[in-house]
């Protein structure tokens, strides 16, 4: 599983010229799910992301965690995280998972964040569909995350 993690002071999420997902400060989090991913991963990647002192402090220095911030999160299915493209041009998806087992991990991580910071903190694109993402990227502040380099 792999997630694009970007602080925003704000984001949304639109299909079809419709906001479907939005939220205030918080993250705005790009997932992939690969073939071969679990629960577990998913268990993982959000206690990853829970957790991870990427607020500022009151000093300015990155200590604080979006669980000691009650800040919000927007999740977006995204499956081209899995892309390979070290052969040609065109980009191989081959690696990422059949879509009825992506739609059940991303649908378990989503519900992992509801659990912990509340459904009406959690936001999400929707699954499959063409989407417009818009956001107000903070500091800028992107990290990668990927289970099979997580401890």
């Amino acid at each position: 599983m792999k997630a694009v993690v970007q602080r925003v002071r704000e984001a949304r999420v639109s299909v079809d010229g419709e906001t479907v997902g939005e939220i205030g400060a918080g993250y705005l989090v790009l997932l992939g799910v690969a073939q071969g991913d679990t629960d577990a991963c998913a268990e993982k990647l959000w206690r990853k992301l829970w957790g991870l002192r990427i607020n500022e402090d009151d000093q300015g220095k990155t200590n604080v965690s979006l669980a000691d911030t009650g800040g919000s999160v927007l999740v977006v299915s995204q499956f081209t995280l899995l892309a390979d493209c070290r052969r040609g041009r065109r980009p191989s998806f081959t690696d990422a998972a059949d879509p009825g087992e992506a739609k059940r991990l991303y649908e378990h991580f989503c519900d992992l964040a509801r659990a912990d910071a509340g459904a009406d903190r959690v936001a999400t694109g929707r699954f499959a569909a063409h989407m417009q993402v818009s956001l107000t990227n903070d500091g800028p502040f992107t990290i990668l995350l990927d289970t099979d380099e997580l401890a």
